[in-house]
């Protein structure tokens, strides 16, 4: 039988609880997903929300190019060493850390920049994509990255090595399609920039990683 996971605030404790005991560094040395830098590199540096920020990776990196950064996680271990890192680059005043589940929270304001990596909190994933891209300002940006759902290779188990992570293959509700998510974007709100699918392998890890890849400008 298929495992379902919840991705509610218990399980994602229970995750980074597992991380940090499994991998005591890992929550201290992820870099960025490698496609930040190039989906932002012609984008001018303002407001930014990562949403499921996890150990803060991506925040980080933002506000080291100096964006001001709210960045939202649903759990608290995770968050606590965000901070952390994000004290330790000397970019901690640039960032603000949120303890929220993010099917229920919403800022008060839009955002420049809209990402997320990877995350999946307790909705249907297509669901969260289509909130959070509610979030962004005329003129901004809605940057996703997510696991692109294949069969290749697909084995029991969850986790992958970046923010939040599962085992050789995420679990199939945590996945989704390129085209599915650029159905979701209506043409007269939204112009893709980016719509990309990559298969990718990182050091010490046998698995490779299927991502999808979406950047879209809000036309109003």
């Amino acid at each position: 039988m298929t495992e379902q996971h919840e991705f509610d605030k218990d399980y994602w404790e229970r995750h980074w609880h597992q991380t940090h005991h499994d991998r005591p560094g890992a929550m201290s040395t992820s870099p960025a997903h490698p496609y930040l830098a190039r989906e932002t590199a012609d984008l001018a540096p303002g407001s930014a929300l990562d949403a499921g920020c996890g150990a803060g990776a991506e925040a980080i990196w933002l506000a080291s190019h100096g964006w001001q950064v709210t960045a939202v996680d649903i759990a608290p271990v995770a968050l606590a060493r965000a901070a952390e890192r994000a004290t330790e680059s000397g970019v901690s005043e640039r960032v603000r850390w949120v303890e929220a589940d993010l099917t229920s929270w919403a800022p008060d304001t839009r955002f420049d920049l809209v990402t997320t990596h990877y995350a999946h909190p307790a909705m249907p994933q297509l669901a969260f994509y289509d909130r959070i891209a509610g979030w962004v300002a005329p003129g901004g940006t809605l940057l996703i990255v997510g696991h692109l759902h294949t069969t290749e290779g697909a084995e029991p188990g969850h986790g992958h090595e970046h923010g939040h992570g599962h085992g050789q293959h995420p679990p199939a509700e945590a996945s989704v399609t390129l085209a599915d998510i650029t159905a979701g974007l209506d043409s007269a709100t939204w112009e893709i920039v980016t719509a990309e699918e990559h298969r990718r392998t990182m050091p010490g890890r046998e698995a490779p990683l299927y991502d999808v890849v979406v950047r879209a400008t809000r036309r109003r």
